[in-house]
């Protein structure tokens, strides 16, 4: 059996109460044309080509506090989680599981509404972006959310946010080519990782768990830029003091890194797999396809193309997953 634990989804309540307040940029149209996301027989077509397989839910790109205010936001994250928990109840064995939707405008809806997911609903976790709102999720007025996390003892799935407004030059008004999403979204999960690290986060919750989409960014391919070239941080800035960053790290600052989960969400037999397992291990890395933006049978066939034992996996293809989701999946 595969477990692919980073899928997208959209709720017919959600959808309906978006095209309702008449959501901002296009979004419902853009969204629908993906008719996987919202149309159910299609989307059972596409899983059933692949065998013995089952889906964990999460909604799609944006995050929710990009299009709504903070009070709309709250009761959006609200729709969504009722809507995902409705298909898990009506369809176990296709959907396990589900991601909570978070509107992280209002932190303290947010912390109401991981905690009502979890113990009412039975979310398996939250998903966040790596950016809210354009800010860091290192600042303090989001360490509420990891410290609730790491109480519920439930992952954090960590998905990349970034737009054609974050320009790639100076001298440019937006980012062009779809750069912003080829190159922007792994350069935005890798600076999100960084930033959490420095932080001192792995040191206030070791245990906590959080998975980075797309096998962690761009982390594993510049591990000796980050093990080597950031030993020496502070020395290329005059700005600001960094002197205290590495020194008030209990381990190691390349230790941490690794201490994330990572996903097979590569699009395909992509040479970055080999990298990706040879830096965080098979024991921390998770099957997920990003159906149905991402091929599920490609995904699966360059695991199997891999050189993996056995052992090494069934821990990427179904036993991590059943590890961080604290249950068997039939």
């Amino acid at each position: 059996m595969i477990v692919d634990i980073f899928t997208h989804v959209l709720p017919k309540e959600f959808t309906g109460a978006l095209e309702k307040g008449g959501a901002r940029f296009g979004l419902v149209k853009r969204l629908m044309q993906v008719r996987e996301l919202h149309d159910l027989d299609q989307r059972f077509r596409a899983m059933d080509e692949v065998g013995d397989y089952r889906q964990i839910v999460a909604l799609p790109n944006p995050p929710i506090e990009d299009f709504a205010d903070a009070a709309t936001g709250a009761a959006l994250a609200r729709l969504a989680n009722d809507g995902m928990a409705e298909l898990v109840r009506r369809h176990p064995d296709r959907f396990p599981g589900f991601v909570a939707a978070l509107s992280m405008a209002d932190m303290d809806a947010a912390l109401r509404e991981i905690d009502r997911a979890i113990a009412e609903l039975g979310a398996v976790g939250v998903q966040i972006f790596t950016n809210v709102q354009g800010k860091p999720l290192d600042r303090p007025e989001f360490a509420p959310l990891f410290a609730a996390m790491a109480g519920h003892g439930r992952p954090i799935w960590l998905h990349p946010a970034r737009t054609a407004e974050t320009t790639d030059y100076a001298a440019e008004r937006h980012s062009r080519f779809e750069l912003w999403w080829c190159f922007g979204w792994p350069y935005d999960t890798s600076v999100a990782m960084a930033r959490l690290v420095f932080a001192g986060l792995f040191d206030r919750h070791p245990g906590i768990d959080i998975i980075t989409h797309h096998l962690g960014g761009m982390i594993p391919f510049f591990d000796k830029r980050i093990e080597s070239g950031l030993a020496v941080l502070g020395s290329r800035t005059r700005e600001e003091d960094y002197s205290g960053v590495l020194a008030g790290l209990k381990r190691p600052h390349i230790e941490y890194f690794k201490m994330f989960h990572a996903d097979t969400a590569l699009f395909g037999a992509s040479h970055g797999l080999p990298c990706g397992l040879g830096f965080f291990g098979a024991e921390k890395i998770v099957f997920a396809s990003d159906a149905p933006f991402g091929p599920i049978a490609a995904t699966r066939d360059a695991i199997d193309a891999a050189g993996l034992d056995a052992a090494s996996r069934m821990l990427i293809l179904r036993g991590n997953a059943e590890r961080l989701l604290q249950r068997k999946i039939a």
